[in-house]
């Protein structure tokens, strides 16, 4: 698919295969993640990062995740994490405890509230992933899309600076 060199014109690079591919890739997250996180939002109150985030923390489990450990899982900035996880802290979904293994740092975790919010936003979660995300797709063609995803995700994932 070496085509690069065969571009001459905006025209041919606006209809070029694999422009087009990843452009649809990129349309069809981006609405699929309005479509989601908009019945998040109306059905539990919260949005689709504050879903993702009890997510990770609910993957983490007790103790918990430093505020770095919370900012690279979602590649935010340390400070957007923190502000990030102060308004969730006000909503009673999670809390900061102190870190067991270093005296000066802090872990977050989910309250009983976060936990309850967690699987609650999940089964709507799940509910529209099968609507929308599964369902439109040839059931053949399924199991192997999922792990093209994934290839894909954690090769991007595995580029990315780590935080200092």
């Amino acid at each position: 698919m070496g085509e690069e060199a065969e571009i001459r014109t905006a025209k041919e690079a606006a209809d070029h295969e694999l422009i087009l591919a990843f452009g649809r890739l990129q349309g069809a997250a981006n609405r699929l993640e309005y479509i989601l996180g908009r019945a998040l939002e109306e059905e539990c109150g919260i949005s689709h990062l504050v879903f993702e985030v009890l997510l990770i923390l609910g993957r983490a489990g007790e103790p918990g995740l430093s505020m770095r450990a919370v900012a690279q899982e979602q590649v935010l900035t340390t400070g957007g994490a923190t502000r990030l996880v102060d308004r969730m802290e006000v909503a009673g979904l999670v809390e900061r405890k102190e870190d067991p293994d270093d005296r000066r740092g802090r872990l977050v975790c989910l309250t009983p509230l976060g936990e309850e919010t967690a699987v609650r936003a999940s089964r709507v979660h799940l509910e529209n992933i099968q609507r929308h995300f599964v369902e439109p797709l040839p059931a053949a063609d399924r199991v192997r899309f999922a792990e093209d995803l994934r290839i894909l995700s954690h090769t991007a994932r595995d580029m990315l600076p780590r935080l200092p």
